[in-house]
């Protein structure tokens, strides 16, 4: 355990020395330290009490808590003015044009437009709209920099109008959070204009029905046939001597393939309604363990704002997780109460005897599915219906981690912004490499967290915050996240005898 803390402690120090140490003065060391005292605290409650005792959720959520406040105003309490961050580098490309300093010598030599289109631009804007204060040619944009005037929707509007009256669909036009809360438009080179696009769609096709429809049905006949021998626990050689036995892994295949669909087909429909340039969605079959590495559409064109990239992005999951809810309920009626595997063969891959307490979520359907047939001591031998709405509730927690370009981390984006969305996703990728070290299953999910770029491609109108009916959906869906990742407490387990 001490060379997974140490581990942790050098990929903490890597990532605060990366994309902290240029914003503040606070010493980096300091801000590791408070990084690294959760995992610490954990540690050596192992250490102390050792892995057989269940840690108190007090002791879990705490340390997270005060550290994450004390991590906050460290930064804040040395923070360095936009104008002294030249080492700056933060992820998003659009933000770090906004930090590099351009002489004026490369500002003339890639300026974009003539001085009378920069005359016609600077009328683009207001005075009572938005107070444009000098703008900044860059290689990948012109930066237009001033002071907000009045509602930032009703900013974007007014300005995209103008804009687009003086140039057509020449530019991309962006709004953007500033380092010091003043909003800026950014005017990029729009790789969709008419003419770019013309030539796109004639040299690929977006829409690819036949393919779509190919890789579906392959990937439902693989999954049928790992539903069948190694779900259903159908031997090969039987299989090999009656072909109808395939039967037998359809309820998995169905399931699992109905789930990641309707996830799926939820976020094209969305992206369609926003007139999104969107793929349809494509499954990846896969001949080993699960039969498929799941499914996923691609967006062609920017998202307009952040209300659009929120509702694609909740849209997804919650989806999944209405289609999971029912057939995970059908299927635990379907599967049978087992004794309760020890130590060593305990397991969340383990679908023959599955402890279903390492889930708040998943216990509580279990207890109202099975009743008080399910008490202490006893296990799940998932039906194979059971394992797909099993995944089901994996893939939905997997897709609301607040990282990066998972749906979690556009849906933490829209609400808070993308400065926020960068921290809460780097403290994310830390508490799943600690859950990682009390449970070695979410290893995988730890490491697949690193590899994600922490932070996403922003919306056009990246300032206009969300509305509070969708704050409070998307608040549900980070409860839903805690709810499936977080163990059953001892005290409710108790209470439901189970």
């Amino acid at each position: 355990m001490w060379l997974l803390f140490i581990i942790l402690g050098a990929i903490t120090y890597y990532l605060a020395k990366r994309s902290v140490a240029p914003i503040t003065r606070t010493p980096i060391w300091i801000i590791w330290l408070v990084m690294m005292m959760p995992a610490f605290v954990w540690t050596m409650w192992y250490e102390i009490k050792g892995e057989d005792e269940d840690m108190p959720l007090l002791w879990v959520i705490t340390p997270l808590i005060v550290c994450f406040v004390l991590y906050v105003w460290l930064i804040r309490l040395g923070r360095i003015p936009s104008s002294e961050q030249k080492q700056n580098q933060p992820q998003d490309s659009l933000v770090k044009l906004e930090n590099v300093e351009t002489s004026s010598e490369e500002s003339k030599s890639v300026r974009p437009i003539t001085a009378t289109e920069e005359k016609s631009l600077r009328d683009c804007f207001p005075w009572g709209v938005y107070y444009l204060q000098n703008l900044d040619y860059r290689p990948q944009a012109i930066l237009c920099r001033g002071k907000l005037r009045t509602a930032p929707e009703k900013a974007y509007q007014s300005i995209k109008k103008n804009i687009e009256q003086v140039f057509g669909d020449r530019f991309l036009i962006l709004f953007q959070e500033g380092l010091q809360g003043n909003p800026f438009f950014a005017l990029v080179p729009n790789p969709w204009s008419k003419s770019e696009s013309q030539q796109q769609s004639s040299e690929k096709p977006l829409k690819r029905p036949l393919f779509a429809l190919g890789l579906l049905l392959l990937t439902l006949l693989i999954t049928t046939v790992i539903g069948t021998i190694q779900i259903a626990g159908v031997p090969q050689e039987a299989l090999d001597s009656n072909s109808s036995l395939l039967l037998e892994g359809l309820p998995y295949s169905l399931g699992l393939i109905a789930i990641l669909g309707i996830h799926e087909l939820s976020h094209y429909v969305t992206a369609v309604r926003y007139k999104i340039a969107t793929t349809l969605p494509y499954f990846i079959p896969n001949p080993f363990f699960l039969g498929t590495f799941g499914a996923f559409i691609q967006m062609k064109s920017p998202v307009p704002h952040r209300k659009a990239l929120f509702d694609v992005a909740v849209a997804g999951p919650l989806g999944g997780f209405i289609v999971t809810i029912p057939l995970l309920v059908w299927g635990l009626s379907l599967s049978e109460i087992v004794s309760l595997p020890s130590g060593e063969n305990a397991s969340l891959l383990n679908v023959e005897a599955l402890d279903p307490r390492f889930s708040f979520l998943f216990a509580l359907l279990v207890k109202l599915v099975l009743g008080s047939s399910f008490a202490a001591g006893k296990a799940i031998e998932l039906h194979p219906l059971a394992v797909a709405g099993y995944i089901g509730l994996i893939i939905t927690a997997l897709n609301l981690m607040p990282v990066g370009q998972l749906d979690g981390g556009h849906i933490v984006h829209a609400m808070f912004g993308q400065r926020t969305a960068i921290i809460v996703g780097q403290l994310t990728r830390i508490f799943m490499l600690v859950l990682a070290m009390i449970r070695p299953e979410f290893l995988i999910w730890a490491i697949l967290l690193f590899l994600i770029p922490v932070s996403d491609q922003p919306a056009l109108n990246d300032v206009t915050e969300l509305d509070d009916q969708r704050d409070i959906i998307g608040l549900g869906s980070l409860t839903l996240l805690l709810l499936i990742l977080l163990p059953l407490p001892g005290a409710i387990a108790h209470w439901l005898q189970i």
